[in-house]
């Protein structure tokens, strides 16, 4: 994985969710309850680029946060 890629799309999920009102553990509560199995800790560390989201992350995240699929994407 490019971690530059890495790092702009974590940091545009932290931008999106703070945009959204929602805090990490929020974030990953919301993630739980839709079947995502993911911790705030993971959250953190896909904000900074340490852990890579996967496709149904994306998903989720995009539909929790009311964004659109560009907006992960931005500055790339």
């Amino acid at each position: 994985m490019n971690k530059e890629i890495e790092t702009a799309v974590g940091n545009n999920v932290r931008l999106l969710r703070e945009k959204s009102g929602f805090t990490q553990e929020q974030l990953a509560a919301k993630l739980q309850l839709s079947g995502c199995d993911i911790t705030r800790s993971a959250v953190a560390k896909i904000e900074v680029g340490q852990r890579h989201l996967y496709p149904d992350e994306i998903i989720l995240i995009k539909k929790i946060l009311s964004v659109e699929y560009d907006d992960f994407f931005k500055g790339l």
